[in-house]
């Protein structure tokens, strides 16, 4: 069975089952909801900021190994992590966490993990974290998915300082039935219905007091309890150590560009149109990168990318494969703006000072703002159209960042509307601090054009507050929800609307 037919039955499933509160969807963390052992981030970076002295390194490295190849208990695992941070602040671990997640965890979230979540919440269910992990591993990520429900091991700490014990019983094996015990009585979820996902016999317990067990990415000692009752197993593969193919597609893919810019070269040489060549160029190169990735691009509301020409189009920012969705999108006669630090980038910065692409300094307001000059002249004089981030930087997750000023003043500027394209899911190819995409479906929502002629700098803090909450409004929707006579567009004018009141 591929991946993408084992998350759709898990999926169906989901849809199948009862609707409500009462109905639990309790998720294990290491493993379940991201790949790999968290702990072994944390020590990577505990390492990497100097705050283990060469003794406490041993001990915990020694705990962290023998405990992820079962050579040793959880006990002996969680007492030396509780060690090594005895005198240190509850406040200190907690920014490690959110840096670890930065860094580290936000990337390795399953996107078959978000896509499940999703479902129990659409069904109304109570979604819960039970794991033996801390809560400054799971805060971020549960922050992340929208899960309010974290049960988990605690330190023992005094006046906000760890002590270097650990609260017992920890919630590990008997510990998470029970934890799911107290989670049922403080919220009314009724076990027998509901579900459970992990991926280690360690909870075997909590798996035989719920009547949905559910069984991914299953260790050697689970398969075989699986088979032998008959659970059905679930392998997510988009997250992990990337495998051959997926190296060398991405070799393939980041050749393609400069081989699609030589091959366009004779366009420019026999009949000097620059703009022609670029187009021919970047069209070449976006359909065989996104063919050889693996990157299905489905888009909702394509008529709007070629309505309105020239146009600001504005896309949220999840993930460097961006680079790639927009070009395939737009196609023809735009031009980009990215940071400065492109024009470092050995082959690639050399195309994009070629193609014009406008390079900006994101600390330096003075110099953005005159960097952008002549890129409203370009959209004025030569009907060029332009590809910006409002967030200014790509996000760390799916989450949306706040919106810079930039691409409002320019739209305003120049005269033409806002276009915005929203992009759900990049970070199932590619997310944040990750090198080698991985095959996905990427869902684009493109928006009806939002017309500018009436705006003015006194007005445009509104006017940016309104077209980020149309993108959070359409990533909330989803795919295939957010039809263009569905979406509250009575204060946001678009051009049609605004001629026909001319009129």
């Amino acid at each position: 069975m591929t991946a993408e037919a084992q998350l759709q039955r898990i999926l169906d499933d989901i849809e199948e089952a009862p609707a409500g509160p009462e109905v639990g969807a309790i998720f294990d963390y290491d493993g379940t909801l991201i790949a790999g052992f968290s702990a072994m981030a944390f020590l990577r970076e505990q390492i990497m900021s100097g705050a283990l002295s060469p003794r406490e390194f041993r001990d915990q490295f020694n705990a962290v190994r023998r405990f992820a190849t079962g050579k040793t208990g959880f006990s002996a695992f969680v007492g030396a992590t509780a060690k090594s941070l005895r005198g240190r602040s509850e406040d200190w671990f907690a920014e490690l966490g959110e840096k670890v997640y930065r860094k580290s965890i936000a990337g390795s979230i399953y996107p078959e993990a978000r896509a499940i979540v999703a479902a129990h919440r659409k069904k109304g269910h109570t979604i819960a974290i039970i794991s033996s992990a801390t809560k400054f591993q799971i805060d971020p990520v549960a922050d992340d998915l929208g899960i309010k429900h974290v049960l988990c091991t605690e330190l023992e700490s005094e006046n906000g300082v760890f002590t270097g014990e650990v609260i017992r019983p920890t919630c590990f094996g008997e510990g998470k039935r029970l934890a799911a015990l107290k989670l049922a009585d403080e919220t009314g979820v009724d076990l027998f219905e509901s579900f459970f996902y992990t991926d280690s016999d360690d909870d075997i317990e909590l798996l035989d007091a719920v009547g949905r067990p559910r069984i991914v990415n299953a260790n050697k000692a689970l398969t075989k309890i699986a088979n032998q009752r008959s659970w059905q197993t679930y392998r997510f593969t988009s997250r992990g150590r990337p495998s051959l193919s997926n190296l060398f597609r991405t070799g393939l893919s980041y050749s393609a560009l400069p081989a699609a810019f030589a091959a366009s070269t004779p366009i420019l040489a026999l009949t000097g149109n620059k703009r022609e060549m670029l187009n021919t160029a970047v069209g070449m190169w976006a359909d065989y990168a996104a063919a050889i990735s693996g990157l299905n691009i489905h888009i909702e509301g394509e008529e709007h990318l070629w309505s309105h020409r020239p146009a600001v189009f504005a896309f949220n920012h999840q993930s460097a494969v961006d680079a790639l969705i927009v070009p395939k999108l737009l196609r023809r006669d735009f031009t980009s703006i990215g940071k400065k630090e492109i024009g470092n980038y050995p082959v690639i910065g050399q195309i994009a000072r070629f193609a014009d692409v406008v390079l900006i300094d994101r600390k330096n307001t003075a110099k953005t703002i005159e960097a952008m000059r002549p890129v409203v002249e370009a959209i004025q004089t030569e009907g060029l159209s332009v590809a910006i981030s409002p967030e200014g930087t790509r996000s760390v997750s799916t989450t949306l960042g706040p919106f810079k000023k930039g691409a409002f003043h320019m739209a305003m500027q120049a005269g033409v509307p806002i276009v915005p394209i929203v992009i759900h899911n990049a970070t199932d190819a590619l997310p944040r601090g990750r090198n080698i995409p991985r095959p996905a479906d990427i869902n684009v929502t493109v928006l009806p054009p939002v017309d500018t002629s009436n705006w003015s700098p006194e007005t445009v803090d509104q006017h940016v507050e309104d077209v980020r909450n149309m993108f959070l409004e359409s990533l909330e929707r989803g795919v295939g929800e957010a039809a263009d006579d569905d979406l509250n567009l009575d204060h946001w004018d678009t051009p049609a609307a605004a001629n026909d009141e001319a009129s």
